[in-house]
């Protein structure tokens, strides 16, 4: 039976993050941390997981949603790195979530003759090679004539490119795959709650044996108790490692990087595209079938770490990028969503510090205590299964080895035969075709779950009215086994409606509180404001999108608080 990460889970997680002793404390619950959970967990240890606001609310959620390789690590030799995270990427697409990774095409536009096409052509063969074995329709690379790369994508200008190269590479939506790393290290027993904030380290003489949390949903504090703890908290990282004594400590950065959402009738094509920009790498990605997302920047941030923002000036710059290949420019009516992410990077380590690939690196510097930082979401697994072998190296008792490659996340297993009778699916529960194969790119084996609570309640068949992509049954079923606690989390995580729809979520927003109240135990009162909270952050987002540079963005994204540091509500007088 699967666990379901609801309102009752919680307050048992909650209890038992209380009274338990446990082997390990996975402070952070983006990829990395859930990986941490996951990896500990299918070892046969005791596993807390705490996160302070919602899984992948941070980084995890605003990458480029790719899982790949990286040709830029290519074209630096790091053949070692780049083999590493492809085979991450077949693991992803072939393995552990099928259901949650896909191949995508990509052009890479030639404007230089002969050389040029040698040069990339033979570091794309070699990437194919490091790739290994084709998977899921993952096909080796072609050379295309100019005639042929503007057949696959008609949008390109003739001038810009005298022929291409087009590769294949791996897709997922990073926040849902997050979520379902989280949802499977909990099916394998560990104890795992969101909006649990680490505020202290406990220790004794000279270890750390835990942590002091708050719940920001009630505003309680209290210790929980481990053998180790291990700080996968990303950019946050400096903040919980300030916490705790000792030298030697990891210095992380944050560099932020933005995404522009367009509608899919924007650009006429049907392969993704990479380029160089600017002397950065520019992506054109195809998402979901019904949207292209346009990015990225790499800039220097150091002001909110919670909360990034995108100014006027990073979203020129990615139109005035974008335009210099496209027959149609681009302008900011046709941007329906904008994301801005951080990526954590090594500022530099320690003497202590133990770097275990160029990518990510794992320190203990004090007794019960390792931190994991850097790294690349393709090879979040490699990244937990070090992080778990730093903090058990020295136990006493030996610890089973990582199992995980071998571990598919909740909703994979079966994958290929419910794809395979989607049309049955389909006509079971009276869905078009093209909807069941969405809902089973989204939930896996899952989806039956999803839909049941429709065989009482048939409305939940019906698709939002502010958001037709998505069904009602979505919402009720991201509160009831995904986790959801606020409005929040189920427009921005568990569905991308703040990003797909030009309204930014508002006109769905209404009825999602009203069908997510009942679940959460909500009145009249925590519906206005969960909706007030929403539409401030909505606000304050596109009013940082008109500001000129980061100092005015981050003050005006900074005018809608967290919507957790509102949790403990106080009510009005009956």
């Amino acid at each position: 039976m699967v666990v379901w990460l609801g309102p009752a889970q919680r307050t048992g997680a909650l209890r038992q993050l209380r009274e338990q002793h446990f082997d390990v404390l996975v402070v952070g619950g983006g990829v990395t941390g859930a990986g941490v959970a996951l990896d500990a967990a299918t070892r046969g240890l005791r596993v807390a997981l705490v996160e302070a606001r919602d899984y992948a609310a941070g980084t995890s959620s605003r990458s480029s949603k790719l899982i790949h390789g990286g040709l830029r690590y290519l074209e630096q030799f790091n053949l070692a790195l780049v083999r590493e995270a492809l085979r991450e990427r077949a693991l992803l697409l072939d393995r552990l979530c099928p259901h949650l990774a896909h191949p995508v095409p990509f052009l890479y536009p030639l404007t230089a003759r002969v050389w040029e096409r040698l040069y990339v052509g033979a570091g794309i063969a070699v990437y194919d090679v490091l790739g290994g074995r084709r998977g899921r329709s993952m096909q080796r690379h072609r050379h295309l004539s100019r005639r042929g790369a503007l057949q696959a994508m008609p949008a390109l200008r003739p001038q810009a490119l005298i022929g291409a190269i087009q590769y294949y590479d791996g897709q997922l939506d990073d926040a849902r795959h997050t979520l379902f790393v989280a949802r499977t290290a909990v099916q394998y027993g560990a104890v795992a709650a969101t909006s649990v904030r680490a505020v202290g380290l406990s220790s004794s003489h000279g270890a750390v044996v835990g942590a002091t949390v708050r719940d920001l949903e009630s505003g309680q504090e209290f210790t929980v108790r481990a053998r180790h703890v291990i700080n996968a908290a990303g950019v946050f990282t400096d903040q919980l490692q300030g916490l705790a004594p000792g030298t030697g400590w990891l210095r992380v950065t944050a560099s932020k990087g933005i995404h522009l959402v367009v509608p899919h009738d924007c650009i006429d094509s049907t392969t993704g595209l990479i380029t160089r920009a600017g002397g950065s790498v520019l992506f054109v990605i195809p998402w979901q079938g019904s949207h292209w997302l346009i990015g990225t920047t790499d800039t220097p941030w150091d002001l909110d770490l919670s909360h990034p923002a995108a100014s006027r000036r990073d979203i020129s710059y990615l139109l005035e990028q974008v335009n210099r290949i496209l027959v149609r420019p681009l302008t900011t009516e046709d941007i329906v969503g904008v994301y801005a992410g951080l990526r954590p990077l090594l500022a530099g380590e320690s003497d202590a510090t133990s770097k275990l690939s160029r990518e990510h690196a794992v320190v203990t510097p004090v007794p019960g205590m390792t931190l994991v930082a850097g790294g690349k979401y393709t090879t979040y697994r490699v990244m937990a299964r070090d992080a778990v072998d730093a903090a058990v190296r020295d136990w006493p008792t030996p610890v089973p080895r990582s199992c995980t490659q071998d571990v598919p996340l909740l909703g994979a297993n079966g994958y290929n035969t419910a794809w395979d009778s989607r049309a049955a699916l389909a006509a079971q529960h009276h869905l078009d075709l093209v909807r069941v194969e969405r809902l089973l790119g989204r939930y896996g084996t899952l989806l039956t779950e999803v839909l049941a609570p429709a065989h009482d309640r048939e409305d939940l068949l019906r698709p939002l009215g502010g958001a037709p992509g998505y069904l009602r049954a979505e919402a009720v079923y991201a509160v009831s086994a995904e986790g959801a606690l606020h409005l929040d989390d189920v427009l921005t995580r568990r569905t991308r409606i703040s990003i797909e729809t030009p309204d930014r979520g508002l006109a769905a927003a209404e009825e999602v509180a009203e069908l997510i109240a009942p679940v959460l135990g909500w009145t009249e009162y925590d519906v206005a404001a969960e909706l007030a909270h929403y539409r401030a952050r909505v606000a304050a987002e596109r009013d940082s999108q008109d500001q000129a540079d980061d100092q005015t963005a981050d003050a005006a994204r900074l005018g809608a608080r967290d919507v957790r540091l509102d949790s403990q509500r106080v009510r009005p007088p009956a």
